[in-house]
Formats: C-alpha cells, sequence, structure tokens
C-alpha cells in the first residue's frame, strides 16, 4: 500500500523525519535549514511517497522529484538525497499565530496502522530544526 502525500522528508542519522502542513508553513524551508546546517539529507520535497515495509513506514521521493527542493525566491534547487528513509517523526507544522502548548501531551502520526511519535512545530522559529534534532537523540523525561 503507498500513498502520496503533500509534505518535505529529510534523514537525521537514517531517521527520517516527515514535515507535514498546508501551504506557506514552512516545509521546504525547515527542510533547507537542516540541510544546510549538515544535519539532515534531503529525501523529498512538495510529495512523499509513503510505503509499508517490515512494519516500518518508509517514505521515498517521486521518481520526477528526486533531489529537487524548492528554495522560496530563488527556485528549484538540486541536492543529494536518499531514495527512502524509515520514518521516525512527524512533525505538523503550524503558522506562527497558532501557539504551541508548552507541555503537550504526546501525539502519533499512523500509517497503514503504525505510529510513529509526532510533534506540532513553527517551522520560521529559530529554535524549529534544533527541536527537531533534540526530540531524535534525546528521549523525553517521565515526569
Amino acid at each position: 500500500m503507498a500513498n502520496n502525500v503533500y509534505a518535505s522528508c529529510v534523514s537525521v542519522d537514517g531517521q527520517g523525519v516527515l514535515l507535514i502542513g498546508g501551504s506557506g508553513t514552512g516545509k521546504s524551508d525547515l527542510a533547507l535549514r537542516l540541510i544546510m546546517d549538515k544535519k539532515a539529507v534531503l529525501v523529498a520535497d512538495d510529495r512523499v511517497e509513503l510505503e509499508l515495509r517490515n512494519s516500518l513506514i518508509t517514505a521515498s521521493a517521486p521518481l520526477p522529484l528526486k533531489g529537487l527542493l524548492e528554495v522560496r525566491g530563488i527556485g528549484i534547487m538540486t541536492f543529494p538525497c536518499l531514495s527512502e528513509v524509515p520514518l521516525s517523526l512527524a512533525v505538523r507544522l503550524n503558522c506562527a499565530e497558532e501557539k504551541s502548548e508548552r507541555l503537550p501531551a504526546p501525539e502519533f502520526f499512523e500509517f497503514g496502522g503504525v505510529r510513529i511519535p509526532q510533534i506540532r512545530l513553527c517551522a520560521f522559529e529559530a529554535s524549529a530544526a534544533a527541536k527537531i534534532i533534540a526530540f531524535l537523540h534525546n528521549p523525553l523525561a517521565d515526569v
């Protein structure tokens, strides 16, 4: 079962991060910042193909978009990319006007009966990329 979703995806140390949000929420911008900070490698931009493989959600780019990233104000640019990555985290992007909860309840992204953690961020916050890296590399405290 494959599904095409409007999102972007990067790989951070082999962990796929799915960036989900409406038009103008900063999916490509956040992917660019993670890539240029040498924290991530591009998997897909604008559209992501999701598939279940061995009980994992995998992400890849549709062939015509492989290696392409939209850089707003500049144009479509080519970047090194991975052909596929297992997803570890979904990031639901909201606009700056939406206030994020300080201590949110755990959320999940589900595809084909498989769940992965989901967090909500504003892509345009200076700390957005750092929050993603922190989440992937540091377990949440049980308090």
